[in-house]
């Protein structure tokens, strides 16, 4: 088993930034990709950026790109989704996830094996 830990949400105004940590323990060799989703009230959980543990290869959604980028600190085992000039629109509840598998469609949430309780961002406008 792998649990997942994430912290950094929060309230922040259109414009600003904001550093969202994911921990994992337990069982982390078992992991091949971290992932974050968002979901926001009303909407399905959508695909937001994913890491490869092994190389760092990373994934982005198109409306994220450019404004957010994913890390990994393997020695830490935690991944990190650095958001900047964030908008209204990026409003949601933001939840860690691990994949323990290959082959499998890593922007789909149904891929993925262990969540995180997830932490609120808020941005004003």
């Amino acid at each position: 088993q792998v649990q997942l830990v994430e912290s950094g949400g929060g309230l922040v105004q259109a414009g600003g930034s904001l550093r969202l940590s994911c921990a994992a323990s337990g069982r982390t060799f078992s992991l091949y990709y971290m992932g974050w989703f968002r979901q926001a009230p009303g909407k399905e959980r959508e695909f937001v950026a994913a890491i490869r543990w092994s190389d760092g290869s990373t994934y982005y959604v198109d409306p994220v790109k450019g404004r957010f980028t994913i890390s990994r600190d393997n020695a830490k085992n935690t991944v990190y989704l650095q958001m900047n000039s964030l908008k209204p629109e990026d409003t949601a509840v933001y939840y860690c996830a691990g994949l323990g598998r290959v082959g499998v469609n890593l922007y789909s949430s149904t891929a993925y094996d262990y969540w995180g309780q997830g932490t609120q961002v808020t941005v004003s406008s």
